[in-house]
């Protein structure tokens, strides 16, 4: 997983409640179990028209959003599917970071399982903050998880909170199996002290 300290890039106003994982990405893309291409097929409903073309009215296929890494949401971000899908999708388009008013529990975990930086505000800041990222002059976006600051529109600064075994997690580069696997020496230490504990019927032997 790709560690994530600090991250300054165009932000995507998405001002939509309830956005689920099948808007992030359609069923029709749930049949791989590869993460690479899936960016192609992100908000595909909204990205595309019946007849294949970009839609030009939905703010990921116009200039700077079209290269954007941050997405600024409403409410019950990712609600729906427990799949991975969706944020591999949305890591393969470039997006590293959510900021929205609330995300649906699974999906705000499998976020961190991903390397993407879910980010809870309250409904006035991400208000303001869709308002002013929705002017092409004013996009751009700093994020500094040490800091744990949303930095926007020339000086505002927004603070978040992140639970600390997440936000560490991140910024070493870890997910659930690297973590799992840090802890070796002493998962092999419990397991040698276990198996002279057990009766020798348990452990197989006559």
């Amino acid at each position: 997983m790709t560690r994530f300290e600090r991250l300054e890039a165009t932000a995507a106003p998405i001002p939509i409640d309830n956005i689920d994982t099948d808007k992030i990405l359609p069923g029709e893309f749930l049949k791989t179990v590869e993460r690479k291409g899936l960016g192609r097929a992100l908000f595909a409903r909204m990205r595309y028209r019946a007849d294949g073309s970009l839609n030009p009215d939905f703010v990921l296929n116009r200039v700077p959003w079209a290269n954007a890494g941050i997405v600024v949401a409403g409410a019950n971000f990712g609600c729906g599917s427990s799949r991975e899908h969706a944020p591999w999708a949305l890591l393969d388009f470039g997006i590293r970071c959510i900021i929205a008013e609330s995300f649906a529990e699974i999906f705000y975990n499998n976020c961190f399982k991903n390397g993407i930086l879910p980010i809870v505000l309250a409904v006035p800041e991400i208000s303001a903050l869709r308002e002013t990222v929705a002017d092409a002059g004013r996009a751009r976006v700093r994020v500094d998880l040490i800091g744990q600051t949303v930095t926007y529109g020339g000086g505002i600064e927004l603070p978040f909170d992140i639970a600390e075994g997440r936000k560490r997690a991140l910024i070493e580069g870890r997910d659930e199996i690297a973590e799992t696997l840090s802890l070796r020496s002493t998962l092999l230490a419990w397991q040698q002290a276990n198996c002279r504990e057990l009766p020798p019927i348990l452990l197989g032997v006559e």
